[in-house]
């Protein structure tokens, strides 16, 4: 059904009934009858999604002892799964669709999730959906996954990088990686755990949140907003970073005034003035040179997984047909373990297609 890229049952089942050789490779026994619509429809909803993680990881360990998948250089991304309810209609006009007490009636399990057009922090291009996310851990040099969780749609990207890295760690080690991601992923816990545990190195993105970065001097002096160079004011720690306080260089002067008049000049205090706070690099998440050569051709492996997605998606998984996360998350590892095994027969068959190629194993076929 993946691998055809249909998008519900019956279009499997109209299928099968019409190329019965097929269903006879698939296991069926083309003397009786196929079975229902509800039958597929339980094994969905039914079907432990332990057993099917067991699958993939079983193809992404031959693929390993085959020398394809490799672990050296891996990335992590999300791709957005809509739930099959009419909130996710663009043409449905309805009043508060994507309120967050409006929990969908057709599904119970799905989350409310913003789905961004563009990852560059000054864009605002962004949309909500009721819904899914697929977590997709891939080997930047091959294009294949390595590990996938599904989760609902408010859940952050990073707060389940750790857990998708350690369970990958359980049965492929991922020791000395390099692991690449967007500025979705730049939290300190992750830095230090890919960096202390697993000896390997962080090339994300620095997210500013929304911080300002102050002019400076060539000697590191942050400049105020009437052009002098501020003066250093001792520097303190909280939530794990170091910060350098820097003042206005006529705070104490009792004959001199600010020549911008800032708001804080005149405010009745002994210490008047601006104030600025600047971040010491000293943790492993802020000494990563961003600028340099070598941090941005890597970076730029992280295409893989957006090409990834992008071949998850043409198997119809961009809106889903079946409700319940269950469901959901057997249709999207059942998904992954279709692309997994056309790259298995690409390689054991050694077929003139690319591995990745869903279409050209569909023709070579």
């Amino acid at each position: 059904m993946k691998c055809e890229q249909f998008s519900c049952i019956t279009d499997l089942l109209d299928y099968l009934q019409n190329k019965l050789i097929i269903s006879y490779y698939c296991g069926f026994d083309v003397m009786k009858p196929l079975p229902s619509y509800w039958t597929f429809d339980r094994f969905l909803r039914n079907t432990d999604n332990d057993l099917l993680k067991e699958v993939m990881r079983s193809q992404v360990l031959e693929l390993s002892r085959l020398g394809i998948i490799d672990t050296s250089f891996i990335s992590l991304d999300s791709t957005p799964v809509a739930a099959n309810t009419h909130q996710n209609n663009p043409k449905s006009f309805s009043k508060g669709k994507f309120a967050k007490d409006n929990q969908p009636r057709s599904d119970k399990d799905c989350g409310l999730g913003v789905h961004t057009a563009s990852n560059q922090h000054d864009e605002r291009k962004f949309e909500y959906y009721w819904g899914y996310k697929s977590h997709v851990l891939v080997d930047c040099i091959t294009g294949l996954p390595i590990y996938e969780l599904t989760t609902t749609a408010n859940v952050a990207d990073s707060s389940v990088a750790l857990e998708i890295l350690s369970k990958t760690n359980d049965f492929l080690s991922i020791k000395e990686c390099t692991f690449i991601a967007d500025k979705g992923y730049d939290v300190k816990e992750i830095y230090n755990t890919v960096h202390d545990f697993y000896s390997g190195d962080c090339v994300i993105p620095l997210n500013k949140r929304n911080a300002k970065s102050p002019k400076k001097l060539p000697s590191s002096h942050p400049i105020c907003d009437a052009g002098l160079a501020m003066n250093k004011d001792g520097r303190f720690s909280d939530n794990g970073r170091t910060r350098q306080k820097y003042c206005c260089p006529f705070r104490k002067s009792r004959t001199s005034s600010c020549p911008c008049n800032h708001k804080n000049w005149n405010n009745g205090k002994k210490n008047r003035g601006c104030t600025k706070y600047v971040t010491i690099p000293d943790d492993y998440r802020l000494s990563i040179d961003r600028e340099c050569i070598t941090f941005k051709r890597i970076y730029a492996l992280r295409t893989e997984s957006e090409r990834y997605n992008s071949r998850f998606k043409q198997t119809g998984q961009e809106r889903l047909w079946v409700h319940g996360i269950n469901a959901a998350r057997n249709l999207n590892t059942i998904a992954h373990i279709s692309l997994l095994a056309v790259a298995f027969a690409a390689v054991v068959t050694k077929a003139n297609y690319s591995f990745r190629s869903l279409k050209g194993a569909m023709r070579s076929a």
